[in-house]
């Protein structure tokens, strides 16, 4: 697991803080990307990558807490222990001397409640003291082992019987920054050569995406606010290129069905002039697609609309491509939202994939005969894909998963998965997806 790089800017008390309060509210069943954005915003980048560490942490956190303490305390104060004792965990290499989180995880707790600040320094410095044992006996249970939730460890064990443990560990790492070149403005090869100028390293994996070997606010890539550049994962842009096919003509209607935030809507209108219509139920994220369309000089019907619901959007003439990025667990991505392990529960998946059938069931008479659908989720569970196409394969006898090109399935997070080229040198890999690329016969 990588420590974080924490920016220097505010005393470490305060991030200790307000990462407290995002952990906090993360426990309370909202997103970390929610709490962050009520962070004030000089704290936001060092509470981002302190919050980070400690939810892929937090599982040894709470095992470890769980012995020094009989009782949870509230909840203000068990997220701040939470939040030092994961900094303090054996070989999470935080980027501070232990005696200085301590002193400051004290202050915080000043601020904090300041009753309890004499708890927090006796319970911190205990766990120094007795940390190895603490740890030994916490790594006996699995979540503390993994920091994931043990009905997600089970489902992996299940999927993946080969390489859960890989899984799992991967989830823990930082991922890694994959940049879309605009087809239209740019090669990759040029655009690295312009990285290279400004002393970024970089390397191409294909013929749209570059990797980043630094990860770097999009506002130092050369030229993102002129449209030359997106960030976009390698296993998501596998999207456009699939649906495009071969065969696909110029002037093609299409559909992006859940299409916020608008990466892969643009991806498509990059590569080929096409008819797309980008629809999505959420009015403030269909915002986002409009003003990623607008920085990439693209233009696409936008509509705010139900994807379950097409009577209330669908004019009636049938599309010749339909993309369905359907919402799932985002198993796949956990590297970047580290707090979604933490939020799902066990029931959530049979839920998801009863919506995901749901939306083909939906779409699927949208599409022309001879027109293909491209169905993805951003997850590394089976019943969110190739359980669940295999199902609707068995209920529409009109529908053939394409040959040409291949629907890649499951693509794993992981560097040596034979199913995805690896990242060599980078110790990267790209995010966990599933492709089914679906005809109608």
């Amino acid at each position: 697991m990588n420590p974080p790089a924490i920016p220097d800017s505010l005393p470490l008390s305060r991030l200790l803080e307000h990462t407290a309060d995002a952990l906090q509210a993360v426990r309370a069943g909202q997103s970390l990307n929610d709490a962050l954005a009520r962070c004030p915003a000089p704290a936001r980048p060092g509470t981002q990558a302190l919050s980070f560490h400690v939810l892929r942490w937090l599982g040894a956190a709470l095992a470890g807490r769980a012995q020094l303490v009989a009782k949870a305390p509230p909840a203000a104060l068990d997220a701040l222990l939470l939040t030092s004792i994961a900094l303090l965990w054996p070989g999470a290499e935080a980027p501070y001397a232990e005696h200085t989180l301590v002193d400051q995880a004290v202050s915080a707790a000043r601020l904090r409640t300041p009753h309890s600040a004499g708890f927090v320094n006796a319970v911190l410095r205990r766990f120094l003291r007795e940390r190895g044992a603490v740890a030994a006996a916490a790594l006996r249970d699995p979540v503390a082992r993994f920091n994931h939730p043990l009905w997600w460890i089970e489902r992996l064990k299940t999927d993946w019987p080969d390489c859960w443990e890989a899984l799992l560990e991967a989830d823990n790492l930082r991922a890694p920054m994959t940049l879309r070149v605009n087809a239209r403005r740019n090669s990759t090869q040029a655009y690295a050569a312009r990285l290279a100028q400004q002393g970024m390293g970089s390397r191409v994996l294909g013929e749209h995406a570059v990797l980043l070997e630094h990860p770097c606010p999009v506002a130092q890539l050369p030229g993102f606010v002129q449209g030359d550049v997106s960030v976009q994962d390698a296993a998501a842009q596998r999207a456009a290129p699939l649906l495009i096919g071969p065969g696909l003509p110029s002037g093609a209607r299409v559909l992006d069905a859940c299409a916020a935030p608008g990466g892969k809507t643009a991806h498509l209108l990059e590569l080929a002039d096409l008819d797309v219509l980008a629809l999505d139920r959420d009015a403030a994220r269909l915002a986002r697609v409009s003003e990623t369309l607008a920085r990439l000089g693209l233009r696409a019907q936008v509509c705010a609309g139900d994807a379950l619901e097409p009577s209330a959007w669908w004019d009636g003439r049938a599309f010749d491509a339909i993309l369905l990025d359907a919402p799932c667990s985002a198993s796949g991505i956990v590297r970047r939202h580290p707090d979604v392990r933490w939020l799902r529960r066990a029931g959530d998946i049979d839920t998801l994939a009863r919506t995901q059938a749901r939306l083909l069931a939906s779409l699927w008479p949208l599409l022309r005969q001879g027109g293909r659908l491209l169905f993805c989720t951003c997850s590394v569970f089976k019943a969110e894909g190739k359980d669940q196409i295999d199902a609707f394969l068995q209920r529409n006898a009109d529908a053939k998963v394409a040959t040409d090109p291949v629907s890649p399935g499951h693509l794993l997070p992981l560097v040596d998965n034979e199913a995805q080229p690896p990242m060599p040198g980078f110790g990267a890999s790209a995010d966990g997806f599933f492709y089914a690329l679906i005809d109608k016969l």
